[in-house]
Protein backbone atom coordinates (compact mmCIF):
# COMPACT_ATOMS: atom_id res chain seq x y z
CA UNK A 1 0.00 0.00 0.00
CA UNK A 2 1.42 3.41 -0.96
CA UNK A 3 1.06 6.36 1.38
CA UNK A 4 1.86 10.04 1.22
CA UNK A 5 3.04 11.88 4.31
CA UNK A 6 1.16 14.77 5.83
CA UNK A 7 -1.75 15.84 7.98
CA UNK A 8 -4.99 13.84 7.86
CA UNK A 9 -8.37 15.51 7.54
CA UNK A 10 -10.25 15.43 10.85
CA UNK A 11 -7.28 14.36 13.00
CA UNK A 12 -6.57 16.95 15.66
CA UNK A 13 -3.36 17.15 17.67
CA UNK A 14 -3.72 19.30 20.77
CA UNK A 15 -0.54 20.21 22.63
CA UNK A 16 -1.09 19.88 26.37
CA UNK A 17 0.39 21.95 29.16
CA UNK A 18 1.74 20.32 32.31
CA UNK A 19 1.33 22.39 35.47
CA UNK A 20 4.20 21.23 37.66
CA UNK A 21 4.76 21.97 41.34
CA UNK A 22 6.21 20.27 44.42
CA UNK A 23 3.28 17.85 44.57
CA UNK A 24 3.71 16.54 41.00
CA UNK A 25 1.82 17.73 37.92
CA UNK A 26 -1.66 18.35 36.57
CA UNK A 27 -2.70 18.16 32.90
CA UNK A 28 -6.11 18.96 31.43
CA UNK A 29 -6.49 16.21 28.83
CA UNK A 30 -10.06 16.54 27.54
CA UNK A 31 -12.15 19.69 27.57
CA UNK A 32 -15.49 20.01 25.83
CA UNK A 33 -14.42 23.36 24.37
CA UNK A 34 -11.59 21.75 22.37
CA UNK A 35 -13.56 18.79 21.00
CA UNK A 36 -15.14 18.79 17.53
CA UNK A 37 -18.82 19.70 17.57
CA UNK A 38 -21.00 16.67 18.32
CA UNK A 39 -18.14 14.61 19.82
CA UNK A 40 -18.81 13.86 23.49
CA UNK A 41 -16.95 11.19 25.48
CA UNK A 42 -19.10 8.23 26.55
CA UNK A 43 -16.49 6.45 28.64
CA UNK A 44 -12.85 6.67 29.69
CA UNK A 45 -10.18 4.06 30.13
CA UNK A 46 -6.47 3.89 30.84
CA UNK A 47 -4.16 1.39 29.17
CA UNK A 48 -0.62 0.52 30.15
CA UNK A 49 1.71 -0.62 27.38
CA UNK A 50 5.03 -2.32 28.09
CA UNK A 51 8.13 -0.74 26.60
CA UNK A 52 8.72 -1.75 23.00
CA UNK A 53 5.15 -3.06 22.55
CA UNK A 54 2.76 -1.81 19.83
CA UNK A 55 -1.03 -1.61 19.95
CA UNK A 56 -2.98 -1.66 16.70
CA UNK A 57 -3.26 -0.87 13.92
CA UNK A 58 -7.05 -0.70 13.84
CA UNK A 59 -9.86 1.68 12.90
CA UNK A 60 -13.47 2.25 13.83
CA UNK A 61 -16.54 2.61 11.62
CA UNK A 62 -18.38 5.00 13.96
CA UNK A 63 -16.20 5.71 17.00
CA UNK A 64 -13.98 8.74 17.50
CA UNK A 65 -11.05 8.12 19.85
CA UNK A 66 -9.80 10.92 22.09
CA UNK A 67 -6.36 9.73 23.22
CA UNK A 68 -4.21 11.56 25.74
CA UNK A 69 -0.51 10.75 25.88
CA UNK A 70 0.85 12.47 28.99
CA UNK A 71 3.27 9.96 30.53
CA UNK A 72 4.65 8.00 31.99
CA UNK A 73 6.37 6.83 28.85
CA UNK A 74 6.70 8.09 25.30
CA UNK A 75 4.96 6.79 22.20
CA UNK A 76 5.47 6.79 18.45
CA UNK A 77 2.01 7.11 16.91
CA UNK A 78 1.17 6.23 13.32
CA UNK A 79 -2.13 6.96 11.57
CA UNK A 80 -3.34 6.46 8.03
CA UNK A 81 -6.48 7.71 6.34
CA UNK A 82 -8.49 4.71 5.12
CA UNK A 83 -11.56 6.77 4.09
CA UNK A 84 -11.85 6.46 0.30
CA UNK A 85 -13.93 9.66 0.05
CA UNK A 86 -11.56 11.74 2.16
CA UNK A 87 -9.37 14.43 0.59
CA UNK A 88 -6.46 12.86 2.49
CA UNK A 89 -7.15 9.19 1.55
CA UNK A 90 -3.98 7.07 1.98
CA UNK A 91 -2.14 9.86 3.76
CA UNK A 92 0.00 8.83 6.74
CA UNK A 93 0.96 10.81 9.84
CA UNK A 94 3.66 9.92 12.33
CA UNK A 95 3.98 11.80 15.60
CA UNK A 96 5.36 11.44 19.10
CA UNK A 97 3.47 11.91 22.35
CA UNK A 98 3.94 11.19 26.02
CA UNK A 99 5.80 12.58 28.97
CA UNK A 100 8.25 14.53 26.76
CA UNK A 101 5.48 15.86 24.48
CA UNK A 102 2.07 15.68 26.19
CA UNK A 103 -0.79 15.78 23.73
CA UNK A 104 -4.39 14.84 23.11
CA UNK A 105 -5.08 13.22 19.75
CA UNK A 106 -8.57 13.11 18.23
CA UNK A 107 -8.89 10.25 15.73
CA UNK A 108 -12.10 10.17 13.65
CA UNK A 109 -13.75 7.02 12.28
CA UNK A 110 -11.98 5.48 9.28
CA UNK A 111 -8.50 6.61 10.34
CA UNK A 112 -6.31 3.61 11.14
CA UNK A 113 -4.20 4.16 14.23
CA UNK A 114 -1.45 2.39 16.13
CA UNK A 115 1.16 3.32 18.67
CA UNK A 116 4.33 1.84 20.14
CA UNK A 117 5.85 2.56 23.54
CA UNK A 118 9.33 3.80 22.60
CA UNK A 119 10.50 4.30 26.18
CA UNK A 120 13.74 2.55 26.97
CA UNK A 121 12.47 0.53 29.92
CA UNK A 122 9.35 2.26 31.16
CA UNK A 123 5.74 1.25 30.90
CA UNK A 124 3.64 3.82 29.08
CA UNK A 125 0.18 5.04 29.97
CA UNK A 126 -2.52 6.21 27.55
CA UNK A 127 -5.92 7.66 28.44
CA UNK A 128 -8.76 7.26 25.93
CA UNK A 129 -12.18 8.93 26.16
CA UNK A 130 -14.02 7.58 23.08
CA UNK A 131 -17.42 8.88 22.04
CA UNK A 132 -18.91 5.34 22.01
CA UNK A 133 -19.24 2.66 24.66
CA UNK A 134 -17.07 -0.39 24.07
CA UNK A 135 -19.43 -3.11 22.79
CA UNK A 136 -22.40 -0.78 23.32
CA UNK A 137 -24.82 -0.48 26.22
CA UNK A 138 -24.32 -3.35 28.72
CA UNK A 139 -21.66 -4.70 26.30
CA UNK A 140 -24.36 -6.35 24.16
CA UNK A 141 -23.42 -4.95 20.73
CA UNK A 142 -20.68 -5.83 18.25
CA UNK A 143 -17.36 -4.14 18.91
CA UNK A 144 -16.72 -1.25 16.50
CA UNK A 145 -13.21 -2.21 15.48
CA UNK A 146 -11.60 -3.20 12.20
CA UNK A 147 -8.22 -4.77 12.87
CA UNK A 148 -5.27 -4.32 10.51
CA UNK A 149 -2.56 -6.47 12.08
CA UNK A 150 -2.01 -8.01 8.63
CA UNK A 151 -0.93 -4.51 7.54
CA UNK A 152 1.58 -4.09 10.34
CA UNK A 153 4.43 -4.47 7.82
CA UNK A 154 3.24 -1.15 6.40
CA UNK A 155 3.98 0.40 9.78
CA UNK A 156 7.15 -1.45 10.76
CA UNK A 157 9.33 1.29 9.30
CA UNK A 158 7.52 3.79 11.54
CA UNK A 159 7.50 1.51 14.55
CA UNK A 160 11.14 0.55 14.18
CA UNK A 161 10.15 -3.11 14.46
Amino acid sequence: MQFTKGNIEGVQVIKLEKHVDDRGFLVETVRRDILPEGIVPEMAYVSITEHGVARGPHEHEDQTDIFSFIGPGNFKITLWDNRSKSSTFRRRMVLFGGQDNPLTLIVPPGVVHAYRNISTAERGMVLNCPNRLYAGWDKKEPVDEIRHEDSRDEFDQDFGG
